[in-house]
This record gives C-alpha cells, structure tokens and sequence, in this order.
C-alpha cells in the first residue's frame, strides 16, 4: 500500500483491520485459542485493548507466509490436544470482513483429513498474457479464487509444510502445501465481501462491506 505502517494497523470504522480479523473467531466458542503470529519488530499490537483478550496467544513469525504460519503452528503445538484431534484455522490478519457464519460453514463442510478453505468461483472472463499481449483465454469453469481463513488437521498441515521447507518450495497458502502433500482440500464457497486488503482504495470497500454486516439483524 506504499505507507511506513504496516497495513493491519490501520484504522477502519472505530478499530484497526487486525482487531475486526481477529473479531469473529474471538467469538466462537469453539475456537479454543488465537494464535497471533506478529513481525519480530512490531511494536503496536501491546498497545491495543484486543491485546489483552485471554484467548490471544502472541507468537513471533518469520519472513515468509510459510514460516510465520508454522511457528503460529509450533505454538499450537505446545498448548493443544494430541494432533489427531486438533485443527486449525489459518487467516489473513488483512482479511476484516469475513463473516462468523462463513468460519461456522468452513468447519463444517471440511473434509477431516483433506480439510477445507474459503473460496470464490471466479465470474470474469480470465486471459493469459504473454509480454504484455493476450495469449489464450482461461476456461474459468473450474477456476475458484481462493481466500482464508483455510481449515485442515494440525498434524497434517505441519508436515505438509515442512515437506515444501525442505524441498525449498514457495507457497502463497496453506491449502497449496497440503495439495503439494497429495490431499484435495473442499472448496467451500465464501463471500465476495470477504475481501484482502491490499490496495488503499480497498479500505473504502471494506468499510462498505462492514457497514453492511452492521446492519443485519
């Protein structure tokens, strides 16, 4: 977003981005804890009230998505039930508008051993580029924009990234290393309001969707 700050600390309606991330699965009863993975050198979350919330468990992260997300992991690890019986949620701290009824579908259509995240089927038509010009046009009949937060088994999910940590594979979420681990995560259909943050004029359209959720009875 070009700014000194980190984006999920900027404002949005009354509360920073990170707080209305956090806010739904503080919520759910049957989410046991939070793990927050945070930059080693952050120094804004202490200072918000959310900080002292009893469920947050604070975990320091690394340099890439893959490393933040296993120590968030590890954390886990050191608090939770034998692997078999333990699974998580993974979400972007820049995703502020998914809806607990969402997170409430995810658990439940998730495949045990597969697992399951949020998606999208994409609508527009998609064109594959080749130095700056079209170079095919994409069936996007089977095209699916994925998003967080993504649910699998505890045990699972650690060895599938471990598995692209040795074999210096990137990913860009964690539905990817358990495909790369042989498992076929569900697609469970999200919200086009459960937009990442990423651009400035997404603050505007985050408000918009929140406002929204404001509203509903």
């Amino acid at each position: 977003m070009g700014l000194a700050r980190p984006k999920q600390y900027l404002p949005l309606r009354g509360r920073t981005i990170l707080e209305w991330s956090l806010a739904p699965f503080l919520d759910c009863d049957w989410v046991d804890g939070v793990v927050l993975v945070l930059a080693k050198n952050d120094q804004e979350f202490s200072r918000l009230p959310v900080a002292r919330h009893p469920k947050i468990i604070p975990a320091t992260g690394g340099t890439a998505r893959a490393d933040s997300v296993r120590a968030g992991l590890q954390a886990v690890v050191e608090r939770s039930r034998p692997f078999p019986e333990t699974y998580v949620l993974v979400h972007d701290a820049a995703r502020p508008c998914v809806e607990w009824a969402d997170i409430e579908r995810l658990r439940d259509e998730a495949d045990d051993e597969h697992g399951g995240l949020l998606a999208m089927p994409v609508t527009d038509t998609l064109k594959k580029s080749k130095q700056g010009k079209v170079a095919a046009t994409v069936d996007r009949a089977f095209i699916w924009r994925a998003q967080t937060p993504q649910m699998f088994r505890l045990d699972l999910l650690m060895g599938a990234l471990q598995e692209c940590a040795e074999r210096g594979l990137e990913i860009t979420d964690e539905a990817s290393a358990m495909e790369r681990a042989g498992y076929k995560p569900r697609l469970v259909r999200g919200r086009d309001s459960n937009i990442k943050v990423t651009y400035a004029e997404d603050l505007h359209v985050a408000d918009f969707w929140l406002a929204r959720q404001a509203q509903q009875p």
